[in-house]
């Protein structure tokens, strides 16, 4: 039996600059699932997207999804991929085994807490305060400059992930300090600057964007008390979950989330396409 993929409609070019199509999943011209595919709005135009893929549960446990998986791959490279990526529901485990098979290797994870409604408190010691003008500006510079250091480290090309800092970071804050629903935050201990926080309110819940202990102050608890910092805000701001994401790799941050109570719940995947 022979499965393809049969587009479904013609190749969308979005206003981002992304495209995306969306395919038929087919064995011997029969449907029996779909997929969509994208390229990535952080990326590039080099970077693929698998959106959606899902197979008809009388389908399912015969291969269809793995051969499909392989199908995008031959889409991406047409389309002048040099990379694919995909996330996949902390429940899905399943599909991520399956992806994890087929040579896609964990980037990150999407990890979310719930909040009760009192703010715990900080040790002894401990306040946050707001960020001045001045702070801001040297933070800001800082952070952008590790962002991209950070995906140079994981193998993407310097130029783009410096377009990608830059990108993201004016798409972010377009007012910089003042931009709306975001939160840059110092952790002071016993009157000495120790960390920064940036948190972001959005709807219902909360974003940690960044969160770092000074260098001079790591490894005395800082940066447990920074998440702690965060959460209170966010109980503040009306917000009952916080959400942040871990790089594959950050063990030490990995251990103190899950150490707080945080959970897993999107695997972001790649792989690169030879």
């Amino acid at each position: 039996m022979t499965t393809t993929l049969r587009p479904t409609e013609p190749l969308q070019h979005q206003a981002d600059g992304t495209r995306s199509r969306r395919y038929q999943v087919c064995v011997n011209s029969r449907p029996v699932g779909r997929i969509h595919l994208g390229t990535s709005p952080s990326f590039g135009a080099t970077v693929a997207r698998v959106l959606d893929l899902r197979i008809e549960e009388p389908d399912r446990r015969r291969g269809r999804a793995t051969v499909a998986a392989l199908a995008a791959e031959e889409v991406a490279r047409g389309w002048g991929c040099r990379q694919i990526e995909v996330g996949v529901p902390a429940e899905a485990g399943s599909a991520l085994r399956l992806f994890q098979a087929l040579g896609y290797v964990l980037r990150n994870r999407g990890m979310e807490k719930r909040l009760g409604d009192t703010p715990p408190e900080l040790p002894a010691g401990s306040r946050g305060r707001s960020m001045t003008e001045a702070e801001f500006a040297s933070w800001h510079e800082y952070e952008s400059e590790q962002y991209a250091r950070m995906w140079i480290e994981r193998g993407v090309p310097e130029a783009e992930a410096y377009a990608k800092s830059r990108r993201e970071h004016e798409t972010l804050l377009p007012q910089g300090l003042t931009t709306e629903n975001m939160m840059f935050s110092v952790l002071e201990h016993k009157g000495v600057r120790v960390g920064t926080l940036w948190l972001a309110l959005r709807d219902d819940k909360a974003f940690v964007f960044d969160v770092e202990a000074d260098a001079a102050h790591r490894g005395r608890g800082h940066g447990r008390t920074l998440m702690l910092l965060a959460e209170s805000q966010a109980i503040a701001a009306g917000r009952r979950a916080l959400e942040l994401n871990v790089h594959a790799g950050n063990t030490a941050a990995e251990r103190l989330y899950e150490s707080l109570g945080y959970e897993a719940t999107l695997y972001g995947l790649y792989k690169n396409l030879l």
